[in-house]
C-alpha cells in the first residue's frame, strides 16, 4: 500500500482521468463515420483512435488541435473516405464540451491534503475550457503546448517537477493510461495510481497498449480519496 502521508503533490492526467474523453470521442467521430456509411464497434473505434493519435504525436511538435484533425483524417484513410474540413475540425471543436466524470468532486477532498496539478497532452486554451467544468483550482497546469512534447515524453513530467519544486518521491501521479502516464512517471521515480475506468476496450481505452504495473489501481477518484482519508 502506498504511504500517502509522504506525498506533497498529486498530479493528474486530464482526458480519460478527469474528463470523460471516450464519450467525447464517440460523440464527435460517430456522426462522421455515419455520414460516410462506415461502422465500427466501440472497441475497434477506440483502438484505431489510440493508434492514430499516437502516430500524430510523433515527430516535430504540433498543437493538439492539429493532432485531433490528423486523427479524423487517419480514420478516413484507413476506412476509405475523405473527411471534409468541417469534419476534421469537429473533433477538436467538440473537446471543450466534453464532460467531467461525476467522481471529480473527490478533488475537493484531496485538495485539503495536497497540492494539485495537471499534466495533460493538450493545448492551453482547450484545457482552460475544460477546467471550467472541473471547478477546482490547480496549483500548476502543465500542458503539451508548454513542454512542446506529448506524454509519454519525459520532458513534460520534468517540467512539472521543476514548476512544483518537488522531489519525485514526494509526487503521486494519477492517470488512466499505462502508456501515457504510469510508465513514464515511474521511470522518473514518481509513484503512480492507475484509474482503470470501465471501457468498451477494458484496461486500455482509447490509447496504445502498454505493459506496466502501477503502484496502486483504483476504479475512480472517490476510491482514491477514501484511501487517502483512511491513511490519515
Amino acid at each position: 500500500m502506498l504511504e500517502f502521508t509522504r506525498f506533497q503533490v498529486l498530479t493528474f492526467d486530464c482526458y480519460g482521468t478527469l474528463i470523460n474523453w471516450e464519450t467525447g470521442i464517440f460523440s464527435a467521430l460517430r456522426p462522421i463515420l455515419s455520414a460516410h456509411g462506415k461502422t465500427l464497434a466501440d472497441s475497434a473505434l477506440l483502438e484505431m483512435y489510440g493508434e492514430l493519435e499516437a502516430e500524430a504525436e510523433l515527430g516535430e511538435f504540433r498543437p493538439y488541435k492539429e493532432v485531433l484533425q490528423a486523427v479524423v483524417t487517419g480514420f478516413g484513410e484507413r476506412l476509405g473516405f475523405s473527411p471534409t474540413l468541417s469534419e476534421q475540425r469537429s473533433l477538436p471543436e467538440s473537446l471543450p464540451n466534453w464532460q467531467p466524470f461525476a467522481d471529480v468532486a473527490a478533488l475537493h477532498k484531496l485538495r485539503t491534503r495536497y497540492k494539485l496539478a495537471v499534466i495533460s497532452n493538450v493545448d492551453d486554451d482547450l484545457f482552460t475550457a475544460s477546467s471550467r467544468r472541473l471547478e477546482v483550482a490547480f496549483d500548476q497546469v502543465i500542458t503539451a503546448q508548454q513542454a512542446r512534447c506529448y506524454k509519454p515524453c519525459l520532458d513534460i513530467f520534468k517540467m512539472a517537477l521543476g514548476r512544483l519544486g518537488a522531489a519525485p518521491d514526494r509526487v503521486l501521479h494519477v492517470g488512466q493510461s499505462i502508456y501515457h502516464d504510469v510508465i513514464p512517471a515511474q521511470s522518473l521515480g514518481i509513484a503512480t495510481v492507475w484509474v482503470n475506468r470501465p471501457s468498451p476496450r477494458p484496461n486500455v481505452g482509447a490509447v496504445k497498449v502498454a505493459s506496466g504495473k502501477p503502484d496502486l489501481e483504483v476504479s475512480n477518484l472517490e476510491s482514491l480519496a477514501n484511501l487517502v482519508v483512511l491513511a490519515g
